[in-house]
């Protein structure tokens, strides 16, 4: 299996001081695939100038995520059989690049097979890796293991640098730029033979993608004699396409209904891997996605058995040759994406109802303002004149108390009875007193 270490111990050699590629060679190929120019260059006696500059390409062919920008890619058995692809790439490898006829085969194969309009540069390289002994704890011991000689290779677009101004020193004045052609970093390319654990795997090339989006599928079985492997970006479109279509029909929001169902397989990639945390595998193998977990995992959500059912067959159809993986599946930025407007929703709602609480509280706030100052009004010494308009008895009083008022008449007097307690407050119009 394929993994980082491996890929950061070949491009940690890819310094001044480490370097020991011995040769490179390449081919300028126009829009016409044509052979306009071709190089054979000793690599250690390049100018300091080129020389960085074609080291930047060969690191950025070993660069991203192994699974989506790099994938290790196995031969078809009759591909390693006399006159297959893998037979001609280890004779290649084994003339030092210095085979005009093995190297032209090269030229002519990419020629014919890379779809891309427009002018590129097929540079290979050529190097040999004495990899040192390493103890179980990653120490190393000054003995080699093993010569680990390979083949890497980068196909470079080159396009016209932009127009624009600049100063023109033939004519001492400012003008249009002249255009010229640059090369930029790889398109595609791949190691051979792959480094798997610090060692030689002549069955498989390690293929690097930059635009993960297109593997060049039709490159990799035509051109490298390799069965196609998806990328996880692929893997991940093609799963989408495959639920969307079939829940378009009945789903108005198929976006949302995708984006639920990653976040539950990204649930179950949580829990495999908490599940292996307790286990002692130093490279386990990634959850596979497999028909039955997709009916399990849309079984709470509204999609009828029979678009389920649709969903399973096409996914069956669709990845019959290799299953993907639940981890390429789920776009784990969406996820965070959704996540993150889900809480400056609940946060908005949160400021709102603090806000109406607010309004409310200012409200009780007000209304018992009010009935303070009426009752300091009406208990206020009355002007005579302002009493005229007033009934010969006004009485405020708490209602538990009012309701022990009673009329009674005495000797043919009508008298309203309040029962006062011992030392009760009154407030006789405007005079303080107690009983």
């Amino acid at each position: 299996m394929l993994r980082n270490r491996d890929i950061l111990e070949l491009k940690r050699r890819f310094k001044k001081e480490n370097c020991t590629i011995t040769r490179m060679c390449g081919c300028y190929v126009d829009s016409n695939k044509n052979k306009i120019v071709e190089l054979n260059e000793t690599f250690l006696n390049l100018d300091d100038e080129e020389f960085y500059k074609y080291l930047e390409i060969a690191k950025k062919a070993l660069s991203g995520t192994i699974g989506n920008n790099l994938l290790e890619l196995k031969f078809a058995k009759s591909e390693e059989e006399s006159g297959g692809k893998q037979q001609y790439l280890l004779g290649l490898r084994e003339s030092g690049l210095k085979n005009p006829d093995l190297l032209e085969h090269l030229y002519d194969m990419i020629i014919e097979n890379y779809d891309y309009v427009g002018n590129y540069l097929i540079l290979i390289f050529h190097d040999a890796y004495d990899v040192i002994t390493k103890t179980n704890d990653e120490l190393k011991i000054d003995e080699s293991e093993e010569v680990f000689t390979y083949l890497l290779c980068a196909i470079c677009p080159v396009n016209l640098s932009k127009p624009g101004l600049g100063y023109r020193a033939d004519e001492n004045r400012i003008g249009v730029r002249i255009q010229d052609r640059v090369v930029g970093m790889p398109d595609v390319g791949f190691l051979f033979p792959s480094f798997v654990e610090r060692s030689t795997d002549i069955h498989s090339l390690t293929y690097y993608v930059r635009d993960a989006k297109d593997s060049h599928r039709d490159f990799i079985e035509t051109a490298l004699g390799c069965g196609a492997k998806r990328t996880a970006t692929e893997e991940q479109n093609t799963f989408g396409s495959i639920v969307k279509a079939a829940i378009a029909p009945i789903i108005e929001d198929s976006d949302g209904m995708l984006l639920d169902i990653q976040e539950k397989l990204n649930d179950i990639v949580e829990e495999h891997e908490a599940a292996l945390e307790d286990l002692v595998i130093i490279e386990p193998e990634d959850l596979t996605l497999t028909p039955e977990m997709i009916k399990d995992v849309l079984a709470d959500s509204k999609i009828p058995d029979a678009t389920v059912a649709l969903i399973q067959s096409h996914f069956t159809e669709e990845f019959s040759d290799q299953p993907p993986t639940v981890k390429n599946l789920v776009n784990e930025k969406a996820i965070e994406k959704n996540n993150k407007e889900k809480k400056e929703i609940k946060l908005l709602e949160e400021v709102a109802t603090l806000k109406q609480e607010l309004n409310d509280t200012k409200q009780e706030n007000l209304e018992k303002t009010e009935q303070i100052e009426t009752l300091v009004k009406m208990e206020a010494p009355l002007d005579p004149e302002e009493a005229k308009n007033w009934a010969e008895v006004f009485l405020r009083m708490k209602p538990d108390k009012a309701e022990q008022v009673k009329a009674q008449t005495i000797d043919g007097q009508k008298y309203l009875l309040i029962p006062m307690e011992e030392n009760e407050h009154i407030n006789l119009n405007g005079v303080e007193t107690t009983v």
